[in-house]
C-alpha cells in the first residue's frame, strides 16, 4: 500500500510540469507563421481556456499576479481566436460557445475574489463578450464570402 501511495505521488508529480511545458508548447505552436489560420483559431482557444484553469487555481492558492497574467492570456488569446476563426471562415460557432464558457467561468471566479482583485478579472470579462459579439455578428451577417 505504501509503495502504491509513493508511486502515484512520483507519478504525480512527474506529470505536474508537463501541463506548463504543453501550454509552453501550445503557445510556440500558434506563434509559429507556418501554422495555418484554421489551426491557430483552435490552439488560441485550447490556450484561453488552460489559462482560465490557472487563473482559478493561481488566484486560490493566493498567486495574483500570476493569476492576473493568466486572465490577461485568456482574453489575448480569445482575441486572436476569433481572428483566425473569421479569417478562416471555420470554427466561429465552436469558438463562440468556448468564449462563452470561459466567460461564465470567470464570472465564478470573480464573485470568489476580494474586491481590489477584482478588475482585471471584469475586464477580461468585457473583452471577452466582445469576442462574442464580433463573431455573432459574423456568423449571422448577411454578407456570404
Amino acid at each position: 500500500m505504501r509503495t502504491s501511495f509513493l508511486l502515484f505521488l512520483l507519478l504525480t508529480a512527474s506529470l505536474a510540469p508537463c501541463a506548463e511545458e504543453s501550454l509552453d508548447a501550445l503557445k510556440a505552436h500558434f506563434d509559429r507563421a507556418s501554422t495555418s489560420t484554421e489551426d491557430r483559431a483552435q490552439i488560441g482557444i485550447r490556450i484561453a481556456q488552460m489559462q482560465v484553469r490557472n487563473a482559478d487555481h493561481f488566484y486560490t492558492e493566493g498567486h495574483t499576479d500570476e493569476a492576473r497574467a493568466a486572465v490577461e492570456d485568456v482574453a489575448s488569446y480569445s482575441e486572436k481566436a476569433r481572428d483566425a476563426s473569421i479569417q478562416s471562415r471555420k470554427h466561429e460557432k465552436t469558438i463562440e460557445i468556448d468564449v462563452r464558457k470561459m466567460a461564465d467561468r470567470l464570472r465564478d471566479i470573480k464573485r470568489t475574489l476580494a474586491f481590489e482583485d477584482q478588475a482585471p478579472v471584469d475586464k477580461a470579462i468585457r473583452r471577452l463578450e466582445d469576442v462574442r459579439t464580433t463573431l455573432l455578428n459574423e456568423m449571422f451577417s448577411k454578407k456570404k464570402n
